[in-house]
């Protein structure tokens, strides 16, 4: 990209400024040749360098493609300083012509599983936004760092396939894409954007706290770069599991299409004998499916619990189950899940 190719009339002095740096455009070349948006789009900013870079690119491709795009900063009030930090993020942000609101998770907060809890708040106040813009693109910073912490936790908690690869670089969740183009980034990379262009980022305490499994990843897979891990091979493997993935994903969805009904009138979905006559992996994942479908959920049902939602079924004992927002009944052959309310 150079700065002929861009409108620069529309460009804020401030961000015009920044793209003169030949380092600053092939980060942009290479982050327009991962996104490839071309409709309205949400961006979750947190303050952390990750997300200022994700600020920052993607404002200059709305420019270019002449894109609505609106920007978000949660506030966790997780600690005394948050607000504070929302709040000067937010004015940073403005500097660069770059418009965000804060949304802010009042309430009581939890004690123990704080990180878990908190992303899944994130996420319900980011997809609620999306909703009232009516956008179906929510844009977030996972970077390539990321996404191998996320390979060494599910292994370590014995994930399956599903779970290793879960950091995809698009998800649909409902109507709405969660999309991460940065995955193929480094965080020096998105360090360095955010120095540049902000002279800032947030230094969230919580990323040096040893208490926190993700923290104690990270420093294990430094301790393994120090001691020689290939990353290109890690990536490598990483890309032939989700190859692997993606086959398992063809059958779920066809098991999905042939064998279950949604009634739309009474939101329900009807599954058939043969849903459940798949391997094991293909019925757990379309029932998984199918529950965060009706009760509308971003996050499936924990594994042990449709294990057993299966296994009752499979005995043919299940009467009546509720989980994950749904009732789920037997009648006769058929299962039929419906919203709890």
């Amino acid at each position: 990209m150079s700065l002929r190719n861009l409108n620069v009339t529309k460009i804020p002095k401030s961000l015009r400024l920044k793209l003169s740096n030949k380092k600053i455009q092939r980060l942009f070349n290479k982050f327009e040749k991962n996104f490839n948006i071309r409709e309205r789009f949400v961006v979750a900013v947190s303050g952390g360098p990750d997300s200022l870079a994700l600020a920052f690119l993607t404002k200059v491709y709305s420019i270019k493609y002449r894109i609505k795009c609106s920007y978000f900063i949660v506030n966790h009030k997780l600690r005394r300083e948050s607000t504070d930090e929302a709040i000067k993020v937010k004015k940073i942000l403005n500097g660069f012509d770059i418009k965000a609101e804060i949304l802010n998770w009042n309430g009581k907060k939890p004690k123990q599983n704080i990180q878990s809890i908190a992303r899944n708040k994130r996420y319900d106040l980011l997809f609620s936004k999306c909703k009232q813009l009516n956008t179906h693109n929510l844009i977030i910073g996972h970077h390539l760092d990321d996404l191998f912490e996320n390979f060494f936790i599910r292994l370590i908690r014995g994930s399956g396939l599903k779970g290793l690869v879960s950091l995809e670089k698009k998800t649909k969740i409902n109507s709405i894409s969660l999309i991460r183009p940065l995955l193929n980034f480094e965080k020096k990379s998105l360090e360095y954007i955010s120095n540049y262009v902000f002279n800032f980022f947030v230094n969230d305490p919580s990323n040096k706290n040893t208490i926190f499994q993700r923290i104690k990843v990270r420093n294990l897979i430094n301790e393994f770069k120090e001691n020689g891990l290939d990353k290109d091979k890690l990536f490598l493997t990483l890309k032939n599991l989700k190859m692997s993935n993606e086959a398992l994903k063809f059958y779920v969805q066809q098991n999905k299409e042939l064998n279950s009904f949604l009634n739309k009138k009474n939101r329900q979905l009807i599954l058939n004998e043969n849903f459940f006559s798949h391997p094991y992996e293909v019925v757990f994942r379309s029932m998984s499916d199918s529950l965060k479908m009706i009760g509308d959920k971003y996050y499936s049902a924990r594994g042990k619990k449709i294990d057993y939602i299966l296994e009752k079924i499979k005995k043919n004992c299940l009467k009546k189950q509720t989980l994950a927002g749904c009732v789920i009944k037997k009648v006769n052959q058929t299962v039929i899940i419906t919203k709890e309310y």
